[in-house]
């Protein structure tokens, strides 16, 4: 799909109230095959790679603004109105500033593994990322991250979803990769007096970049807000802990 004159890979399912789904850094459109297996029998799922990301183009000036302004461009290009917006990690602020421009065009907000912006020393963190994966390619990142990020459950026990992570950070290109942490490492918070919809925040216990005080002051911030914790979970919360996210989202929606 040309957008803001660049191709953005969209994967479209089901017909229905729409659901937009927004990945975070490293990822694609396949982080969300758990929501879309659930909810594309009754919803019309829209789910994007982001601009430098996955099979989307490289956007050299990508920034969480420009992430934001062209979700809204796939959504008004779909000629979708009212709609479900979820994310995941960076895509959770991309949604945040979506909320806060749409108003009552946004139903309701489920945010994973949930963050308002970056403290300083994942700032510090994500430029020295970007170096490396200019200088070094993606391999080294991709072994850290599915080290690090997923709970020690995760990977004793569901090795597989390890590999997912690593393979699909393998698959992202190096540049994009950098310009997607730059834009990460630049970003800043929604008005939170601006999101106006109902929201459900979901975490895990082990999760080193969306920890559960963070999530609990965030979901204080947004007022009309829930906040679930997963225990045995890190910070790829639907790979690692599918069946207990998609069993939230249905009792959010219902």
């Amino acid at each position: 799909m040309q957008i803001n004159n660049r191709n953005i890979d969209v994967d479209e399912f089901g017909e229905g109230p729409a659901m937009l789904l927004v990945h975070g850094l490293g990822g694609t459109s396949n982080f969300w095959r758990p929501v879309i297996n659930e909810f594309m029998d009754r919803h019309r799922i829209v789910a994007p790679d982001l601009p430098s990301a996955g099979r989307s183009d490289v956007d050299p000036q990508v920034s969480i603004e420009s992430l934001a302004d062209d979700m809204i461009a796939v959504l008004d290009a779909l000629d979708i109105g009212e709609l479900h917006l979820i994310g995941h990690s960076k895509g959770t602020i991309v949604c945040q500033h979506m909320a806060a421009r749409l108003g009552d065009r946004i139903r309701d907000l489920v945010l994973l593994g949930p963050l308002a912006e970056p403290p300083e020393a994942a700032r510090t963190a994500l430029a020295a990322r970007a170096e490396s994966a200019r200088e070094n390619g993606m391999t080294g990142i991709a072994d850290v991250i599915a080290d690090v990020a997923l709970a020690a459950d995760t990977k004793k026990n569901k090795p597989n979803a390890q590999g997912f992570v690593r393979e699909m950070l393998l698959r992202q290109n190096p540049e994009a990769y950098a310009l997607s942490c730059e834009a990460l490492a630049r970003a800043e918070r929604a008005a939170p007096e601006k999101i106006v919809c109902r929201s459900l925040l979901i975490t895990g216990d082990e999760d080193v970049v969306a920890p559960e005080d963070n999530v609990r002051t965030l979901a204080g911030q947004l007022g009309n807000a829930e906040t679930l914790i997963l225990e045995s979970c890190g910070h790829w919360t639907l790979t690692e802990r599918p069946g207990a996210v998609i069993e939230a989202m249905n009792t959010f929606y219902r």
